[in-house]
């Protein structure tokens, strides 16, 4: 199998119940395949500032924005495949340039700076690493993920990620996928990934069904609640209450 190493996309999102969900697949069904990976715990290390600086200027919806992280599909050994990601998007459009290597060789770049190869990619990725001064892993997210793919447009992807869950320590993607969940049991967050304009059957469930696109950061989420407990943590210390 051939692992795409650049990526340019148009990504919507959606917040859907598990009902809704069913309903959805039942009038796509005809017009799917499963992923070959069909059902998959993806795992992610959002690397940031000291001062959270690429999530705050995401969040603030600017025309550019990215993201830099270590991902891996369940938990990796030394020996598992990993993707080092930066993904970048303008204007509602997303370019990602991902870097395949094993979780060992991931380690070793991220302790001492030993690149993997010398590849284009490869010092992208490097020079948006080291750009960012106090750049280092901040936070884990995982959430489990069914995947399916347009039988007529293989570019055509819709997923449909489930128990988002995300922690601050054991920064590892080796460490296991659990964490603290940010979204409620009964939804789920349905991205539909395209390179062009989605086709008639989509846009007619969608409407059909009044599912409209929404916003929901995994990322994002996961530093409100860092932020909010931050705040809660001084705003005790400051009134003389013991911290829990």
């Amino acid at each position: 199998m051939k692992i795409q190493t650049v990526f340019e996309r148009t990504e919507k999102k959606y917040i859907l119940t598990l009902a809704q969900r069913r309903e959805l697949l039942k009038r796509i069904a005809e017009h799917i395949n499963p992923d070959e990976y069909g059902e998959s715990t993806v795992c992610s290390l959002y690397f940031d500032t000291d001062d959270y600086r690429l999530i705050r200027r995401s969040m603030e919806k600017p025309v550019y924005k990215e993201k830099l992280r270590l991902r891996s599909y369940s938990t990796p050994k030394r020996d598992s495949n990993v993707f080092l990601e930066l993904k970048k998007k303008y204007n509602g459009v997303v370019y990602k340039r991902r870097k395949t290597m094993k979780l060992g060789e991931a380690k070793d770049y991220l302790k001492y700076g030993v690149m993997p190869d010398d590849s284009q990619i490869m010092r992208e990725l490097d020079w948006a690493m080291k750009y960012y001064k106090t750049i280092a892993p901040r936070v884990f997210i995982a959430y489990d993920r069914t995947a399916f793919y347009s039988k007529t447009d293989h570019e055509l992807r819709i997923t449909f990620d489930r128990n988002v869950r995300f922690r601050t320590t054991n920064l590892d993607l080796s460490k296991g996928d659990y964490g603290e969940r940010i979204l409620a049991p009964g939804l789920c967050v349905m991205e539909i990934k395209a390179l062009s304009a989605m086709p008639l059957w989509l846009t007619e469930a969608l409407a059909q069904m009044r599912i409209f696109p929404g916003t929901f950061s995994k990322y994002g989420t996961a530093y409100q609640l860092i932020e909010e407990r931050k705040k809660n943590h001084l705003s005790d210390y400051k009134g003389g209450r013991p911290c829990a």
